[in-house]
């Protein structure tokens, strides 16, 4: 199955984008990743993840600049609850600091509604239940569709889902990288979508022999088997790696055709 509808309303291709190492200062780099973007849309990508870290919001203007008006069917997700004070940046989820963040996200994106709107770290100096109230106001209000989180256990998963629906959680996952099992099996369990971040640099840096032996198996490359790999392991999986070049956009993408065999998955460790 290619696509999942996150929330059990929303659907997209599983295979998606995160934004996080575009460039976005003015010049080639920045043509480079409107252009890119506006490629990643054209091949079929309906997924693109942002932050407000990134950049302060530089990116997400990035994105609004190359794609707004967005196409009907593509869903740009953001995350709050980072925020920077003077050279630093420090977790921040009061509820009238995540209020203002998702105003300026909404401005920055030019949209009335986020349709995924994920927490990027739970606030440690801010009660769970007053950080997810407050996106939880949000959503009712109609300025958030959906809420995420990311960087979370099973135990914060479960007491989240106690306060609000969570519809997405974004973790560290790959091939060679599985400290979450447990968060995506739990994820899995209760039909909430799974982002794992840094998908492929394990696999594309660090390649076990079984990938490369798999890869040169099917004539591809080790970040496509680690990315063929995660759309197998899970129907909640939705991959969102990120690149800065169009000929590696184009080469994850791909990995949504690789078949790996039920042999293959043993050798991987599935």
């Amino acid at each position: 199955m290619n696509t999942f509808a996150i929330g059990g309303d929303l659907p997209v291709q599983r295979l998606g984008f995160g934004a996080m190492r575009l460039p976005t200062e003015p010049g080639p780099g920045r043509e480079a990743s409107i252009a890119l973007v506006r490629r990643a849309v054209e091949i079929g990508i309906t997924l693109i993840d942002t932050a407000h870290l990134y950049g302060g919001g530089a990116n997400e203007e990035l994105l609004a600049e190359a794609l707004y008006p967005y196409p009907d069917d593509l869903v740009v997700t953001t995350k709050v609850g980072v925020v920077r004070t003077g050279d630093d940046w420090k977790y921040d989820a009061r509820p009238e600091s995540l209020r203002v963040q998702v105003d300026e996200g909404l401005r920055r994106l030019r949209v009335g509604r986020i349709e995924l709107l994920q927490l990027h770290r739970l606030d440690p100096e801010t009660p769970l239940a007053d950080q997810l109230g407050a996106l939880r106001e949000l959503r009712d209000e109609g300025k958030i569709g959906r809420v995420g989180l990311s960087e979370v256990t099973v135990d914060e998963l479960t007491r989240a889902r106690e306060i609000v629906e969570i519809a997405s959680v974004q973790n560290r996952y790959s091939v060679v990288d599985r400290e979450y099992e447990a968060v995506l099996n739990a994820c899995e369990a209760a039909g909430v979508a799974f982002l794992p971040w840094r998908p492929v640099l394990g696999a594309a840096s660090n390649a076990t022999a079984e990938i490369a032996s798999v890869a040169q198996e099917l004539g591809v490359t080790t970040a496509q088997v680690g990315l063929a790999w995660l759309l197998a392991r899970s129907p909640v999986i939705l991959p969102i790696p990120g690149t800065a070049k169009i000929a590696h956009l184009e080469e994850n993408f791909a990995a949504a055709k690789v078949e790996l065999t039920a042999e293959h998955l043993e050798r991987l460790g599935s």
